[in-house]
């Protein structure tokens, strides 16, 4: 019968002593850094050397793992809120802006209400601007009557302009008076809702009034009756269409107009005038691209050469 190897002789050292590190009373020492005792790697007719020590130490990882995930579970149920608990305070809701407020108890309005009657439509204030729709036929006695106002003589006309609302079809336009008093230092904004055929010229109380209801006319199609000289003020006289109409396409497009007035050009400098609108550089001012077209077509260059 075979001598077995591993058993060991009287008085014979432990072949691992640094693993056997023994307390007192008899008890083994846990290994601080985590290497499992001789005790649980099996023999080495089973498992040798390193694989042995590293299935030991899968197997103490996989109990570590199964002792978390039991702590938790039993600490779940004593964690949950119970039903008797004290609801949430509900949530702020986010505070509104400003809003328009009605303006009917306003003091210029009262005075416009007083002096004509079924002329105030609608009046609004909204952050201390002042705003008051007039019926349309009687927006030349309404900014008189501002003008000379008493307390507060709007005496100064700041901007007249135009806003285009083609979703409302009886009165698709809509014309606004921004009012300004110098001596009181007080705003008043007038709304009238119009069609094409627009209110009565106000150039009688604001003789500033002249270009700006110009540029209305061009730039939106809306008349002024008895306007003295009602003509384009920006496009030329031939122009068709009002470029600021929600109708109107953002993009350059050739027209009638330009095809009659700006010089043809040939197939490589269209490519080029293409080329540059591609990249944001395209001219939109009409004397400055015809001064390129006609630079293409005399020849010239348009950067000459350092000589």
């Amino acid at each position: 019968m075979e001598e077995d190897n591993n058993e060991r002789t009287p008085g014979q050292p432990d072949p691992s002593p640094e693993q056997s590190s023994d307390r007192p009373d008899g008890s083994k020492q846990p290994d601080p850094t985590g290497t499992p005792p001789p005790s649980v790697i099996p023999p080495a007719g089973i498992l040798a050397g390193a694989d042995a020590e590293k299935a030991a130490m899968v197997e103490q990882a996989k109990s570590r793992v199964a002792a978390v995930k039991e702590s938790l579970s039993a600490k779940a149920p004593a964690d949950a809120p119970s039903v008797t608990s004290a609801p949430k305070a509900p949530v702020k809701k986010k505070e509104q802006g400003f809003k328009p407020v009605d303006a009917a108890n306003h003091p210029l309005v009262k005075s416009l209400i007083e002096q004509f009657n079924g002329a105030v439509i609608e009046s609004v204030e909204f952050i201390g601007q002042l705003s008051v729709r007039i019926d349309g036929p009687r927006i030349v006695e309404v900014c008189d009557f501002l003008k000379r106002h008493p307390q507060t003589p709007f005496n100064y006309l700041s901007d007249l302009t135009c806003v285009h609302l083609p979703d409302r079809t009886e009165s698709p336009f809509e014309i606004v008076y921004n009012l300004y008093s110098i001596a009181a230092n007080e705003r008043v904004r007038l709304n009238v809702a119009t069609t094409e055929a627009g209110p009565e010229s106000v150039t009688g109380v604001w003789p500033a009034a002249n270009w700006m209801e110009r540029e209305v006319y061009d730039l939106f199609g809306v008349s002024f009756r008895n306007h003295p000289d009602l003509r384009r003020l920006l496009l030329p006289p031939d122009w068709e269409g009002h470029p600021l109409r929600k109708d109107v396409s953002l993009e350059f497009v050739e027209n009638e107009w330009t095809r009659k007035h700006l010089p043809e050009m040939t197939e490589v400098e269209g490519e080029q005038l293409e080329q540059r609108r591609a990249y944001g550089l395209e001219i939109l001012s009409v004397p400055q691209e015809r001064m390129m077209r006609e630079i293409f077509q005399g020849g010239k260059e348009v950067m000459p050469k350092d000589k």
